[in-house]
């Protein structure tokens, strides 16, 4: 590891090859935990390369628990994180009402690293058993349209450096990887990003997979759509900025969409949108993100009729069943 940190500080930069040796190496236990905070510093304090990118990817997948849930066409929602903003779990939220509108999704999450309240946080208050059995997961899957999978069961590496990078509390180049790694390679994907140079690097990634996507930013900074700003819209057809009024009829303040101070606090709040009680804002924060992954599907004419099915599966109450039936399949 020496050699390759005097690399890193003199400002080089790691080829494909290397970036996945290095990152095979750390699942392996090769390199202790100083060793291990000094390499993934280096990425903080410069631009990740797109080589380096998909060096970590290729070992994370490479690693990874393979999970086959079924042949079904699965979308995802998964933001980078790292914005620091501390919203409320939206894309899961959103993932909910995606499904009770009747798209089979396959949530990829983790535990916050650098937030109050990851996916995994809340999805567990929920009662939620992590498991990567994969009869159980198909199983919920066909009963309630949507699985959670915790990432650290699919991705030994992952559990590696969790403790380091909760203990950094920084934004880190796992942040990048989470969405390109779900392990059941879904056919669909919203990806939120927290600026335009991460937008770019995952347009060039996704453009190569050749899957239906849209990366989401809100020009606030937001991994999301935010409703706070206008979003930077990119598809595999191009890219457009969109208003909050287009996006969700109106804008909202930041404080709206705020996520609470604890785990439990970020579960209640969750609880109370599902069962269609939360505020207006962030009904229409929940619904702008799951409008856009519906509209990544190519079920949907335009955004406004994506727009409307989700505003259905949350005001009928199919996205709280869905949670509902998830949770008492555990």
């Amino acid at each position: 590891m020496k050699k390759i940190l005097q690399h890193l500080f003199e400002h080089k930069t790691l080829s494909r090859e290397k970036a996945k040796e290095v990152l095979l190496n750390m699942s392996r236990g090769q390199y202790n935990e100083s060793e291990m905070s000094a390499f993934i510093t280096v990425f903080l304090m410069r631009s990740i390369t797109i080589e380096e990118l998909q060096g970590f990817r290729d070992a994370l997948l490479e690693l990874s628990v393979k999970v086959d849930l079924g042949g079904h066409q699965l979308m995802d929602i998964v933001g980078t994180g790292g914005d620091g903003k501390n919203t409320f779990n939206i894309s899961t939220l959103s993932c909910f009402v995606v499904a009770g509108a009747g798209q089979k999704v396959a949530k990829h999450g983790n535990y916050g690293a650098s937030s109050i309240s990851g996916s995994s946080n809340v999805m567990e208050q929920l009662g939620y058993v992590f498991k990567n059995d994969t009869d159980r997961l198909r199983k919920e899957i066909e009963m309630a349209n949507i699985c959670f999978l915790h990432a650290p069961l699919f991705h030994p590496a992952l559990k590696i450096v969790g403790p380091i990078r909760k203990n950094l509390g920084v934004r880190t180049f796992f942040n990048m990887l989470g969405p390109m790694v779900n392990p059941a390679s879904p056919a669909f994907q919203l990806v939120g990003v927290y600026n335009l140079e991460m937008a770019r690097i995952y347009n060039y990634l996704l453009q190569q997979t050749g899957k239906a996507f849209t990366i989401i930013h809100s020009l606030d900074g937001y991994d999301e759509i935010s409703l706070t700003n206008d979003t930077k819209v990119i598809t595999n057809e191009g890219e457009k900025i969109m208003t909050p009024e287009q996006l969700g009829k109106r804008m909202v303040a930041a404080e709206d969409i705020y996520g609470g101070n604890s785990v439990e606090e970020a579960a209640k709040i969750f609880t109370k949108i599902i069962k269609g009680e939360g505020s207006w804002a962030q009904n229409a924060v929940v619904m702008a993100n799951a409008a856009m992954a519906l509209q990544c599907t190519g079920q949907y004419k335009n955004y406004e009729e994506a727009y409307n099915a989700a505003v259905e599966s949350l005001e009928s109450g199919k996205t709280y069943q869905t949670l509902q039936t998830l949770i008492s399949l555990q």
